[in-house]
């Protein structure tokens, strides 16, 4: 059975197989102290042209969402983020068990509007018993969203200064930060993005390595005790240089982005496959996630010789299905996929 269930269901890039297989009888400080997490680091800072900027190492998406969050804001304080965003949905009530509510706004086609922010907030601001309630302290935004859009220079930009005018701080959710970034939707680079929020993770489960995501301080300096807190949420690998060199080796000659333009590649290649055989798209999705629209005898039939998610029953006649690529999807698969669809006509 070939699968698109998701971009993190096959190991790891071999560049990082090698690299830990090399590496693996090497002894080095435990936590991150060592040189290959140093040499990540850099890399990092080089890469998003900010010399200053604070790097971490966590383990996993939802760790590193929560620890940020709960690193940031003040025990009072809670984050905005849109009503199909990724804590507020799929992440099992993570940030609310520890202690900060999540704001829900109505999204514009699963984005963030600067201007429903602001009105949101002049809104909040104008009720004088506002000093009573959770006070808004950071936005959440993910890049791409929840269902693969991609946010434009001119959209981020504008964000980011409503967050600058009520002083609320910008936090961008970079799980599949890498497709976000090489999709032809997307017109700014990784240095853009880094100066036009305060703190955000470059993913590393979803875009080839086995584990871990990397969170970068680059608008504002990582909270006092933010390492301590790491380990207070579970976050921090004991073996750290499993993430330091897997982290090396994806900003060792453009990997990273080299991965990830392959994933674009074949879902756009997918998407041309579904369309071929006439069926509708759900979400204009420039990235590696596309969703499309099945009846329920075309999902039961393809389903059976295919791995993909349902992701909304829209209605008895409609099955909206999430199908992924990744840096491990193969032409051949895409070809298996064209002919079962073809024979299930």
């Amino acid at each position: 059975m070939i699968s698109f269930e998701s971009d993190y269901n096959n190991g790891m890039l071999p560049e990082i197989l090698d690299a830990l297989g090399t590496t693996n009888k090497e002894k080095t400080s435990g936590y991150g102290f060592d040189p290959y997490s140093a040499a990540a680091k850099e890399k990092i800072r080089k890469a998003i042209d900010n010399k200053n900027a604070d790097v971490f190492f966590l383990v996993g998406g939802t760790q590193t969402n929560t620890t940020v969050i709960d690193s940031v804001l003040m025990g009072c304080e809670g984050v905005i983020g849109v009503d199909t965003a990724h804590i507020e949905v799929h992440e099992s009530g993570a940030v609310e068990a520890f202690g900060h509510k999540v704001i829900t706004l109505p999204g514009e086609n699963s984005k963030m509007s600067a201007n429903t922010l602001s009105a949101y907030m002049d809104t909040f601001l104008a009720d004088e018993t506002h000093p009573h309630m959770v006070q808004p302290g950071m936005v959440y935004i993910s890049m791409p969203t929840e269902f693969g859009m991609v946010y434009t220079k001119e959209e981020l930009t504008a964000i980011y200064a409503t967050c600058q005018k009520y002083d609320l701080r910008l936090f961008i959710d970079g799980a599949r930060l890498g497709y976000g970034l090489v999709s032809e939707a997307c017109d700014y680079d990784l240095p853009f993005l880094a100066s036009h929020c305060d703190v955000f993770y470059i993913g590393g489960t979803k875009v080839g390595a086995m584990m871990g995501e990397a969170v970068v301080f680059s608008g504002m300096k990582a909270p006092k005790y933010f390492f301590t807190n790491v380990k207070r949420h579970g976050a921090l690998l004991a073996k750290g240089r499993m993430l330091g060199i897997q982290f090396d080796t994806l900003f060792t000659d453009q990997l990273y982005f080299k991965v990830s333009r392959h994933a674009i590649t074949m879902a756009t290649r997918l998407r041309s496959i579904f369309q071929k055989h006439g069926i509708a798209i759900a979400y204009d999705s420039p990235t590696n996630q596309q969703f499309v629209i099945l009846s329920p005898t075309l999902y039961d039939a393809l389903s059976k010789k295919v791995a993909f998610e349902i992701w909304e029953r829209k209605s008895d006649t409609e099955i909206i299905c999430r199908f992924v690529t990744s840096w491990a999807t193969k032409e051949e698969e895409l070809d298996e996929l064209d002919h079962i669809l073809q024979t299930l006509k």
